[in-house]
């Protein structure tokens, strides 16, 4: 069995939704934080429930990006031949999230992964308190089919196209998000 890796400085999760926070969403090589490699990031900047900045972009991984991802993605090697590397994307990204609360959807991944560039690419662990709407929706949605994002965007009428890219994923988590405070 797998040693499961200690991350003794990450955020807490939260089960408040704050109304000032920051989307995040990436795109990774495989599902393994430490071994596999973030290929594009988005972020999206909220300060009362209001949309005020956005961040995106595409980064080259330091090995080819397997055919099974770009299907799911659509983020050829071709695409991130120019990106920048992510050890000069990961200060921007900071400087972007500041101090403020994540929001994701299975937004675990998103931070572990994060977490694990940050500290093997800047000796930096990132300590950002975060909200993940897919335990939100568990908890407000009871016998929904499933709570993958794109299950919930249908059900509140989202638009789902281009999804598996990170900032339509944000958007689209920003949308789920705004939903769900309307729910009991």
């Amino acid at each position: 069995m797998a040693k499961a890796l200690v991350r003794p400085y990450k955020g807490n999760s939260l089960l408040n939704m704050p109304r000032d926070f920051v989307v995040i969403d990436i795109e990774t090589t495989g599902l393994k934080p430490g071994v596999n490699e973030i290929i594009e990031i988005g972020a999206i900047k909220v300060k009362d429930m209001e949309i005020i900045d956005t961040f995106q972009t595409l980064i080259k991984p330091r090995f080819l990006i397997p055919s099974f991802i770009t299907a799911f993605t659509g983020i050829t090697d071709d695409m991130v031949a120019n990106a920048p590397p992510v050890s000069e994307v990961l200060p921007l990204f900071l400087s972007f999230v500041n101090q403020q609360i994540l929001v994701g959807h299975n937004v675990n991944f998103d931070i572990n992964f994060i977490y694990e560039s940050l500290m093997s690419e800047l000796t930096l662990p990132l300590v950002n308190d975060f909200v993940d709407t897919m335990r939100i929706s568990r908890k407000k949605l009871k016998g929904a089919p499933n709570y993958k994002l794109e299950t919930l965007s249908h059900y509140f009428n989202i638009n789902t196209e281009d999804n598996h890219r990170a900032l339509k994923d944000c958007w689209m988590t920003f949308y789920v998000y705004q939903a769900l405070m309307n729910v009991n």
